[in-house]
């Protein structure tokens, strides 16, 4: 189920011993609730309480780094500019990477810009080579 984004959510028994229920949703649903209650002839009753959202609110569209407007000459001199001797001296090796990592993640933040990118119906696997095969194949 995993392969396909579903995930199971009742892992106890609704009909004697056995699950038999099955309620599979994708990964990124909001569930609030789950409970198995009163008994319906040889079945457990299931309930569930999700959190859904009000189709007329507006989609936030997703932000990725801008990397061809980035400035690295800037981003490696704020990079160098610390003293990491200083920063990582009787720190274990969990606790350098973490302030290498914050280092690096703040000299992202400053340095490279973010631009929108427009909200697709296509699925992720539908990339530009793909679209552009396609119009070849409908031009012929």
């Amino acid at each position: 189920m995993n392969t396909n984004s579903l995930q199971q959510h009742f892992n106890e028994p609704t009909r004697r011993n056995n699950i038999l229920d099955l309620f599979m949703t994708t990964t990124d649903l909001s569930i609030i609730g789950l409970d198995v209650t009163d008994m319906i002839d040889d079945h457990q009753k299931i309930g569930t309480t999700l959190e859904v959202q009000d189709p007329n609110t507006k989609i936030q569209h997703d932000q990725v780094l801008d990397y061809k407007r980035a400035n690295f000459e800037l981003m490696k001199e704020e990079l160098v500019s610390h003293n990491y001797e200083v920063l990582m001296n009787n720190k274990n090796a969990e606790d350098c990477y973490m302030i290498l990592k914050e280092k690096i993640a703040a000299a992202t933040e400053h340095r490279i810009t973010r631009k929108q990118i427009r909200p697709t119906n296509n699925p992720p696997w539908f990339s530009q080579e793909i679209e552009c095969l396609i119009n070849a194949r409908q031009q012929l």
